[in-house]
């Protein structure tokens, strides 16, 4: 038996026990260290009617390799993703979704980069060769826009974050964006940097609609969130003077059919080994905390990832 956090009926995360994982012939056997958490997976766990055992990112050590011989060996410290049931002792993880990390980088740090900095970096494709292009961060102060500012500024982008005041516009500057907007209100403020090659949208709500015009000919918004609101109109008279624009609705589950999450999250380790990509932490704490620490997550309480640690690692 295994411990793993499961919801109940009203959406509270808990410990229990259940059966530990078997591997099919292309899975390993891992045992976590640590897990993040994410903003998105946190709202969909507390409107679940059923139970459910979530879990996005995880990172451990490989105690069973795959038996097809595929994959990190036993021993091997890894990164890895699964679409449910990644916050447990011990999981069962396809290989291809799984990739081996340096002793330089704690399991802390690489829990962090799974969603958000794959998301980030396949994001950041859609706007192709980056160099000199102009680009809007809207999440800014969230792990996705923290580790995609990182990617921009040393893909030598301009690239424009958004922050509710100065604290945070501080940290927004020392993730590489260029330029902050300050304040809640943003469609008027954006102008004076306009037009974008990139927008990165993650509220949803008046702000999708008010962004479209600010792309140049060719330009592409990716709507990766609605964290202001899932309702989004648009007055199509205001786009009549701006062609070829495109808006392109991201879903990490099926961008990782796409592109390879091994490359990506080989990219991104070796970045954080290199000191180059810097996860921000706000909050480690042990996986018995988990309820505590989600609901600070929701209420936004810290800026940052919050990491929980299972076993004290």
């Amino acid at each position: 038996m295994i411990r793993a956090v499961a919801t109940d009926k009203f959406g509270h995360l808990t410990l229990r026990e259940f059966v530990a994982p078997q591997a099919k012939p292309w899975e390993a056997i891992v045992e976590v260290r640590a897990f993040s958490l994410n903003r998105g997976e946190i709202t969909n766990v507390m409107t679940q009617q059923e139970q459910i055992t979530p879990g996005w990112d995880f990172t451990g050590i490989v105690i069973e390799q795959a038996r097809n011989g595929e994959g990190p060996r036993k021993g091997s410290r890894v990164v890895g993703l699964l679409p449910s049931g990644a916050w447990a002792e011990k999981v069962a993880a396809p290989v291809n979704f799984i990739a081996e990390i340096p002793d330089t980088v704690s399991y802390a740090q690489a829990a962090t980069l799974p969603v958000a900095g794959l998301s980030a970096l396949y994001i950041l494709r859609k706007g192709g060769m980056l160099l000199g292009k102009r680009i809007l961060i809207t999440g800014s102060t969230g792990g996705l826009g923290h580790f995609a500012h990182q990617l921009a500024s040393l893909s030598e982008a301009f690239n424009v974050g958004i922050a509710r005041n100065d604290e945070k516009a501080k940290k927004v500057i020392e993730a590489g964006a260029n330029e902050v907007i300050i304040g809640e209100s943003i469609s008027k403020s954006v102008e004076k940097f306009d037009p974008f090659h990139l927008i990165i949208e993650t509220l949803g709500g008046g702000t999708l609609p008010s962004l479209l015009s600010q792309l140049r000919p060719g330009g592409v918004i990716v709507s990766a969130g609605y964290s202001a609101s899932p309702i989004a109109t648009f007055d199509l008279s205001k786009l009549a003077s701006v062609g070829g624009i495109s808006l392109y609705r991201f879903f990490l589950g099926d961008e990782v059919h796409r592109f390879s999450p091994i490359e990506g999250l080989n990219i991104l380790v070796d970045l954080v080994a290199r000191g180059q990509l810097k996860p921000r932490i706000a909050v480690e704490a042990p996986w018995e905390k988990i309820e505590t620490i989600a609901q600070q997550l929701i209420d936004r309480q810290f800026s940052g990832k919050a990491v929980m640690l299972i076993n004290g690692e």
